[in-house]
Parts: structure tokens; sequence; C-alpha cells
């Protein structure tokens, strides 16, 4: 069974670069059609989509976030990275890893158990 695990700082300063890996077990980020997404709650709100890697390494990010966003992979470690730079305490949420069905399909079969970024002094 796939299993995602999220890790990195939980306290990020604002104006820092925000760096979260996804390490996955149980399965390849490098198996065909799958996409490999970040998806974050703020608190007291819904789940917001961030962006995804794909099988073959291609990124897409949201609108919103794109200019200061990043995700990258290291095969050899099937991990996945986020990176979103410039942050604010709007970007305090939690942060969830997951896999997508497909391309980009919106639908996830599995997600990491998410972890919480403070973006404060």
């Amino acid at each position: 069974q796939v299993q995602l695990q999220e890790s990195g700082p939980g306290l990020v300063k604002p104006s820092q670069t925000l760096s979260l890996t996804c390490t996955v077990s149980g399965g390849s980020i490098t198996t065909n059609f799958h996409h490999w997404s970040w998806i974050r709650q703020p608190p007291g709100k819904g789940l917001e989509w961030v962006g995804a890697i794909g099988y073959i390494g291609g990124t897409y990010f949201t609108p919103s976030l794109k200019s200061r966003t990043s995700i990258s992979r290291d095969t050899s470690k099937n991990q996945f990275t986020l990176q979103l730079s410039s942050v604010t305490p709007e970007d305090t949420a939690v942060y969830y890893c997951a896999r997508d069905l497909g391309g980009l399909t919106g639908k996830y079969d599995y997600w990491g158990q998410g972890t919480e970024v403070t973006v404060s002094s």
C-alpha cells in the first residue's frame, strides 16, 4: 500500500521560503499516469490545491501561487518537494501531499497525514 509522509519545519518566518518534502513508500513517483500533489488547508478554510508534479516530471501550479511556488523531485529517494517563497501568515496551513489518480483529476487515493506549518515571527 502506498504511504506518503510530509516533513519539514513547522514554523517559518515571514518572507522566508517554506520547504516541505513528501516521502513516498510502497509505490514509485515515476509510475505511469499518476501525479503527485500538494494540497493545503488554512485554519477554518477548505482544501486548496497548491500544485503537482507528474510522473515524467512536469509541474503544475494554482495560478494564485504560481509565481512563488516550485515543486521538484528526487526519484532516487522517491521524494518530491514543495517550495513556497516569500511566505506570509496567510500561508499558515496544514499541508498535505497526495497521489492523484491520474492526470490532475483532483481525485486522490492516498494522502499523507499532513503537517502543520505556521508562518510567524
